[in-house]
């Protein structure tokens, strides 16, 4: 049988800022149904490479492929409605909003609706959108204020925003920033659950290296702008440059 296509293929990325190669030669891949940590020390190039995949950036060289098409250098927002969500360090929600409010109109919106023209009896939407609040564990919260939430539910809310255009690649930056280790763990379990069921690419960095080591199917350490590891996490973690670079002695995160 042929291997099933990537749902994203990065070949040959390169990027510099003056005499600074923020990327050089950055190539990896990302399959359905899978999560990829993209971590390094500070400078590697991993803000560069996720904002290139994610239409933020143009790269000087190389390419993106979503599912086979060449996504490079279009805008964040074709890159959204072609199927790639993003959630981001600093969680983006709507909190003068309810909780349904927030999904019901980010699902409008990856229709090219706005929520102010929306109808209640166009209940498409709503059931839609109370679906994602079952699976991200926000149901019983749905009619609540989102200003109200909890940190927590907060970046749950944000996922299931991310969710709402049925994404075939989901870009996590710094999905557990300034959680507690139980609300991270939490966190990161229920994104590898959803992954597996939808056949979600799931592309995220961070810095939390029990999040990492615990849960990516797969590692990618950028160092200078270069891959210097891309493998299991138990390969990643043994690995002497790893080591050498990133992480203690111990196996833990020497920098941040």
């Amino acid at each position: 049988m042929t291997a099933a296509a990537p749902v994203l293929r990065v070949e040959g990325l390169a990027k510099s800022y003056g005499g600074v190669r923020a990327l050089d030669g950055v190539s990896f891949e990302v399959q359905a149904g899978e999560l990829l940590a993209l971590i390094g020390p500070n400078g590697a190039g991993k803000s560069t490479c996720f904002n290139v995949v994610n239409g933020q950036i143009r790269p000087d060289a190389g390419t993106v492929r979503l599912a086979g098409r060449d996504i490079t250098g279009r805008a964040p927002r074709a890159i959204a409605r072609l199927g790639v969500g993003r959630t981001f360090q600093i969680a983006a929600v709507f909190v003068s909003l309810t909780v349904l409010a927030n999904v019901e109109t980010a699902i409008l919106a990856s229709r090219g609706r706005s929520f102010g023209l929306w109808r209640p009896q166009d209940g498409q939407a709503r059931d839609e959108a109370l679906a994602l609040l079952e699976q991200t564990g926000l149901a019983a919260r749905a009619e609540h204020a989102a200003a109200g939430l909890a940190y927590g539910d907060v970046k749950r809310l944000e996922l299931a925003i991310a969710l709402a255009g049925s994404p075939r690649l989901l870009l996590m930056d710094e999905p557990t920033a300034g959680m507690g280790a139980h609300e991270r763990l939490a966190l990161i379990g229920l994104v590898q659950r959803l992954a597996a069921a939808r056949g979600l690419a799931v592309l995220f960095t961070e810095h939390s290296m029990d999040v990492v080591f615990g849960h990516a199917d797969r590692v990618l350490v950028l160092a200078r702008g270069r891959v210097i590891a891309d493998g299991s996490a138990e390969a990643v973690r043994a690995d002497p440059q790893v080591r050498a670079v990133y992480l203690g002695r111990s196996g833990t995160e020497g920098r941040t």
